[in-house]
């Protein structure tokens, strides 16, 4: 029986995805579009379970300082050097995700 990729069932955390090696659909293009079609504010609408959470993961592994590099191997993003070498872990970033907040008012 031949076996194929884990699917990350639940797994919001892109490094995570990366490292454990789970089938992973390519979205880093995101990265290069916000650069260049750049604005002050950027709004990331999509209905629930569409991949917020872990696009918003994948930003910050790429901006973050300190980043590791070698998560986005082998991805879209990594043929964009001159992108790459000007932007990636080159910024601070806070993480923020309020999705496991519950509560029945504010």
């Amino acid at each position: 029986m031949i076996e194929g990729l884990k699917l990350p069932v639940g797994i919001e955390d892109f490094q995570e995805i990366r490292k454990a090696g789970f089938y992973y659909v390519d979205k880093t293009q995101l990265i290069e579009q916000l650069l260049e079609g750049w604005g002050k504010v950027n709004l990331f609408t999509r209905p629930r379970r569409f991949g917020k959470t872990l696009n918003m993961s994948m930003l910050r592994y790429f901006f973050e300082i300190g980043a590791d590099e070698t998560l986005f191997d082998d991805l879209y993003i990594s043929k964009n050097q001159k992108l790459c070498k000007e932007y990636m872990g080159k910024f601070p970033v806070v993480f923020l995700s309020l999705k496991g907040v519950d509560g029945l008012t504010f």
